[in-house]
């Protein structure tokens, strides 16, 4: 874009929608345009309403964008803007034009219906929130948590289910009798005239489960605003895989520092209110704190889920990353991890990490599920 194309989109985004600009802006343009237009579109409104009540623009009909609702617009701006120009946009529209029910009004968050938009919205504003807004919107968090725990269960937990061994067994009782292979193999006594069938041998087997040596998993999730989505879904698919006894499960977030969230596995709304999303990304930093976690390689499967943008030097990832995979851990890395599983990520560092031994691809938990059970299965 030219110095003076830059200069008039700058001043379409300062001066609003009726400067005859809009033709000159790009597709992100666009988007940061619609929300500004949701924030300071209330200056024309109210002074023309005269009713200075900071209530949202209702635009008319037409065949543009739909209209955005407060939790949308806070999970947008979060992804279109810089972090500095975020905690603007929020101070003022808490401060200038009292857009403020979401981290404000206990009230508003009790009767919001939970879901996953607004879950991501309370997870950006949470810092902003004061102690009787944060107990109502961990309720809320938790009932949002508690939606995705009961869809996603079975399909993380399917691909584990120790399958029955049915082995010959000379415990003759009830509830050992394998009544297909009594049938099966007495088939030769069917008496035509009676119409019976005569059990000259019956059949017994013992139901044993078979049993999967324990490894670890290591799942290593990037807390930086993009990957919302995924950390949501890294907290529940993390606290589903905690539960069963063949996997010790570990938690670890990142951004340029590391947390580990591994004591919290078991709920995953105490991982997530603990999540600082945002911030810078140092990838290699995690990953070598994960590299201490691993007490047997060979049975050791480490899962890093980010878009891959290295704020770090990418050095020390791609020294780390290489000493795992040669010592036989099995690496994963997923650029999204939730039910969409539309992957936005640098794909030239994530080609680089795949000539070094990990597999990259985005995926649902079931997916997941189903890789891991395949590795140790």
């Amino acid at each position: 874009m030219s110095n003076g194309a830059a200069r008039r989109s700058r001043w379409r985004l300062v001066l609003g929608e009726d400067q005859g600009l809009c033709s000159s802006l790009s597709d992100l343009e666009r988007q940061r345009d619609r929300m500004l237009e949701f924030l300071y579109g209330r200056e024309g409104a109210n002074r023309n309403s005269g009713n200075g009540d900071g209530k949202s623009v209702t635009r008319e009909g037409g065949l543009g964008d739909s209209v955005l609702d407060v939790p949308e617009w806070i999970n947008q701006i979060h992804e279109l803007f810089p972090k500095r120009t975020v905690e603007r946009l929020e101070k003022d529209a808490l401060e200038r034009y009292k857009i403020d029910e979401i981290v404000t009004n206990p009230q508003v968050l009790e009767r919001a219906e939970p879901n996953q938009t607004l879950l991501e919205a309370v997870l950006r504003t949470k810092h902003l929130m004061n102690p009787q807004v944060l107990a109502a919107a961990r309720v809320l968090v938790r009932r949002v948590v508690q939606q995705l725990i009961d869809k996603l269960a079975v399909t993380v937990q399917q691909p584990f289910a120790g399958a029955r061994l049915r082995r010959r067994s000379l415990l003759k009782v009830a509830k050992n009798f394998d009544w297909r292979t009594t049938v099966r193999r007495n088939l030769r006594n069917w008496d035509r005239n009676r119409k019976q069938l005569g059990l000259e041998t019956p059949y017994f087997f013992t139901r044993t489960r078979r049993r999967i040596e324990r490894w670890q998993f290591i799942i290593v999730v990037d807390q930086s605003g993009s990957m919302v989505s995924s950390v949501i879904h890294s907290a529940v698919t993390a606290s589903i895989f905690h539960s069963l006894p063949a996997i010790k499960t570990h938690l670890i977030a990142f951004d340029t520092s590391v947390i580990d969230l591994t004591s919290d596995c078991e709920d995953p709304v105490e991982t997530l209110m603990k999540v600082q999303l945002g911030g810078g990304t140092d990838i290699g930093k995690a990953m070598t704190y994960a590299a201490s976690l691993i007490e047997n390689p060979r049975r050791t499967i480490v899962t890093l889920i980010t878009d891959f943008y290295e704020g770090a030097p990418a050095d020390n990832l791609l020294r780390v990353t290489k000493q795992m995979a040669e010592s036989g851990v099995h690496l994963l890395g997923l650029a999204a991890l939730d039910d969409k599983a539309e992957p936005a990520y640098d794909r030239d560092l994530a080609a680089r990490l795949v000539t070094l031994g990990m597999h990259v691809a985005a995926m649902t938990p079931g997916d997941l599920a189903a890789w891991v059970a395949e590795k140790i299965g």
